[in-house]
């Protein structure tokens, strides 16, 4: 129980400090990228605008952009680009390679035939950053070699995904240093209501137990009185339930099953589902059962017997009359698989799910006819995951319902 409570607090506390972590890096990268990139549009369709001027009037070619206030003299040096002048139709017309050397004019008419078929005003080709003017003279697009603002985005992006895996890492063993003593009082909560149980569990079977013999020895004087009768079936239920109470408290425990062994569950169910077989059988009801042979599973065989029982006990309670109750019992990909099905009237599909909730039932009134105490499921579920595997239920049409656990 420690364990699981522990990896569960481990699993919440890194679950929520990796969301913060993702999306703090997706905030800097994002934030990055377009203050980036809105930078090189800006600067992109500046120097297309003087390419264009510089076009149309025919004149030496200017500096790749005047300095503006604020911006750094030496940008002028450090800029490379070009610009492809088409026709409307896409033909080229003339490209202008001034403050680049290591595109050619054959590779700029590729890269704008490229970046056209895009159909796409901006964006980024190879290392370059684009922009595409349409006019009624024609096609332009200036290509500004953005390779270094590349570079530092992609450093950016790796040392912020380093940074949180590190931190990541870090806290990952903090959290396991002090998760047992963030779940110590937790623990001890627990602890205390399964001694509880257990204190309680024995204390009531003394009064039980003397209610139970005192009824019997009044049922043989007064043989037939229904009120005596009451109380026995009263004191037997009673008896059964803090027996299932005990017994599901101790499968809380660290180490419920210290000595486990390896056993065949062919040969175990095989022995669990004899009697129910019968006891289907007397109540009119069809039973049948696929086991598959030599399945053997490391465990406590006696549990998982109980397991069995109370899944057939369950189908045999609350299947219909006449209705169907099959058992299957296979390996799948190394895992034991035990399903049990029966028809029946379920009055509400949606709440399936908690039938593994303790006390939990669908039709309270059909549980008091068949004497349940809302824990068996409960403790069919907890046999499971002791033993590495789950429970689930499923039922498609509400006709049919089918427990099936996985070790």
């Amino acid at each position: 129980m420690l364990k699981k409570i522990q990896r569960r607090f481990i699993l919440a506390a890194m679950a929520a400090f990796g969301t913060v972590m993702l999306l703090i890096i997706a905030g800097i990268n994002l934030a990055n990228y377009y203050r980036t990139t809105s930078m090189q549009d800006r600067l992109a369709g500046e120097l297309l605008s003087q390419e264009q001027t510089v076009l149309a009037k025919r004149q030496a070619p200017p500096p790749p952009f005047r300095n503006k206030a604020g911006r750094d003299p030496e940008a002028a040096f450090m800029t490379r680009f070009f610009t492809v002048h088409c026709e409307a139709d896409g033909t080229v017309r003339e490209v202008l390679r001034d403050y680049i050397s290591s595109v050619d004019e054959e590779a700029a008419k590729a890269y704008t035939q490229d970046v056209l078929l895009k159909g796409r005003e901006k964006g980024y080709y190879k290392d370059y950053r684009y922009l595409v003017s349409r006019s009624e003279k024609g096609i332009s697009v200036l290509f500004l070699n953005t390779a270094i603002q590349m570079q530092s985005m992609r450093t950016l992006l790796f040392v912020s995904l380093a940074t949180g895996v590190g931190s990541l890492l870090l806290v990952l063993l903090l959290v396991i240093l002090f998760s047992r003593r963030a779940i110590r009082p937790y623990v001890k909560n627990i602890e205390r209501q399964k001694q509880f149980i257990t204190d309680a569990g024995h204390e009531l079977k003394t009064p039980i137990t003397s209610i139970a013999t005192s009824a019997d020895i009044a049922a043989m004087e007064h043989e037939g009185d229904e009120w005596i009768e009451n109380i026995r079936k009263q004191a037997a239920r009673l008896t059964k339930l803090v027996g299932d109470m005990v017994a599901l408290s101790r499968l809380d425990e660290e180490m419920p099953f210290p000595e486990k062994g390896r056993f065949s569950v062919s040969e175990a169910a095989w022995e669990t589902a004899e009697p129910f077989a019968v006891l289907a059988k007397a109540k009119g009801k069809n039973f049948s059962q696929s086991i598959e042979d030599n399945i053997s599973l490391l465990g406590d065989r006696s549990a998982i017997q109980r397991m069995i029982s109370i899944l057939l006990d369950n189908a045999v309670g609350y299947s219909d009359d006449g209705g169907e109750i099959e058992m299957r019992i296979y390996r799948r990909r190394g895992k034991v698989c035990i399903e049990v099905s029966n028809t029946c009237d379920l009055p509400e599909v949606s709440d399936l799910d908690r039938l593994f909730d303790r006390f939990y039932r669908l039709d309270e009134s059909r549980s008091a006819e068949t004497g349940g105490t809302g824990i068996g499921l409960s403790m069919v579920q907890a046999i499971a995951e002791t033993h590495g595997g789950r429970a689930t239920v499923e039922s498609a049409d509400g006709k049919e319902i089918c427990f099936r656990v996985v070790l």
